[in-house]
């Protein structure tokens, strides 16, 4: 399962070194990890949104979540401090290049009307985040199983210094950028 790792190590890496006339193989640029993050408001007034989202990523990701908690009361929103109000998992190593590989090539293709993931999602820094609509795109979610359909955001945090090194890093992972 680790193909996108030797596919990096074997091909990405030395053509991104050429490209970009790095002296060292540290100044590479490597995906550092993917955090997953779900939101979910409607948690204050339902507890079992909670768990239900918990399963769903754990199935998508291999990996327990953590739920998050608010930080601060907000009145107007009727949200206590210490209230469940997300959920994210951080993907490192091998977990995290097959969950990249699993996103391109197998959900993202799946999305109706699918033109690509928005090129312009960096931050300046050579991170990039994206969101999902719905977690159906996923083969691990069954249909019949979900109580309602939700979003989350993904984010793909590099050792990148600047956006144009960190695209390059992507597209050559298999991200489907649209044109």
């Amino acid at each position: 399962m680790a193909r996108l790792k030797d596919l990096y190590v074997s091909e990405i890496a030395p053509a991104l070194m050429k490209k970009f006339g790095y002296k060292n193989v540290m100044q590479i640029p490597k995906l550092d990890k993917v955090v997953i993050n779900v939101g979910c408001g409607e948690a204050k007034e339902n507890s079992k949104v909670v768990d239900a989202v918990v399963t769903d990523l754990s199935a998508i990701t291999g990996q327990k979540p953590i739920v998050c908690k608010a930080k601060k009361s907000v009145a107007n929103f009727k949200l206590r401090e210490g209230m469940p109000i997300g959920v994210k998992v951080t993907l490192r190593s091998d977990k995290m290049y097959e969950f990249v590989d699993r996103l391109f090539n197998v959900a993202f293709p799946r999305v109706r009307d699918f033109k690509g993931i928005n090129p312009n999602s960096f931050d300046g820094r050579g991170n990039y985040s994206t969101g999902i609509k719905e977690q159906l795109i996923f083969p691990e979610i069954e249909f019949d199983k979900i109580d309602k359909v939700r979003g989350m955001d993904i984010n793909f945090i590099t050792t990148a210094k600047t956006d144009e090194e960190a695209k390059e890093l992507l597209s050559m992972l298999g991200a489907p950028f649209a044109k």
